[in-house]
């Protein structure tokens, strides 16, 4: 795509070494909603003007097909930048959509493991945010203990991360989720920085318990 002159001067402000995830932040804040500019900076294949993009995309363009593409052009980065340009993209335009979360909702077992990850990123924002969980969780533990093994780095650790927050926010399935985490070790070695609390199923859920009680 041939970027328009005002996309090639903030490409070129927002593509080096120094560049601030606060500074993109305030730029999507200033610019608000432009589709247009935003597939333009998705169009540049670069990870900073595809962060922006996210910020400023219009939800109600975002159709299936065109989720399915960004899925696919995410894929070509590296793991951490990815993981991060498909957080963004949820947490500023697929979750504020009703119609976007429906779509969330069939993506378990797709065969992007992008929108996979999506999936069980999404179930763990639900139960983290306050209000009452959806009452799926059975349903997820299952699945859980079925396929998290084998899944995918990137997808394993947002299944993991559902883990966690259906133990800390619904105390009768506490105990299977603690069970999980100890059946399959995932994280048991990591190390933390002080004050940070652990991936490791049982000690996150021990640590963050204790915070509410």
């Amino acid at each position: 795509m041939a970027l328009s002159a005002r996309a090639k001067k903030l490409v070129a402000e927002i593509t080096g070494e120094n560049v601030k995830l606060g500074d993109l932040k305030k730029r999507g804040a200033e610019i608000k909603k432009d589709h247009d500019l935003a597939m333009e900076l998705w169009s540049t294949g670069e990870f900073y003007p595809r962060l922006l993009a996210t910020l400023i995309f219009d939800k109600k363009l975002l159709s299936k097909n065109v989720i399915d593409q960004l899925a696919a052009d995410m894929l070509r980065h590296d793991l951490e930048d990815r993981c991060q340009l498909a957080d963004w993209l949820l947490a500023n335009q697929l979750a504020k959509d009703k119609k976007l979360v429906s779509l969330i909702a069939t993506w378990e077992k797709n065969s992007s493991p992008l929108l996979r990850r999506l999936f069980w990123y999404h179930q763990a924002r639900l139960r983290w945010v306050g209000q009452a969980p959806p009452d799926n969780s059975a349903d997820l533990l299952d699945s859980l203990e079925k396929n998290m093994a084998t899944a995918e780095p990137d997808v394993q650790w947002a299944m993991n991360f559902c883990a966690r927050q259906i133990g800390v926010h619904e105390p009768k399935f506490r105990s299977r989720c603690i069970k999980l985490g100890k059946a399959l070790g995932l994280y048991k070695d990591e190390h933390v920085a002080k004050n940070c609390t652990p991936s490791y199923i049982p000690e996150f859920i021990r640590i963050e318990v204790a915070k509410r009680e």
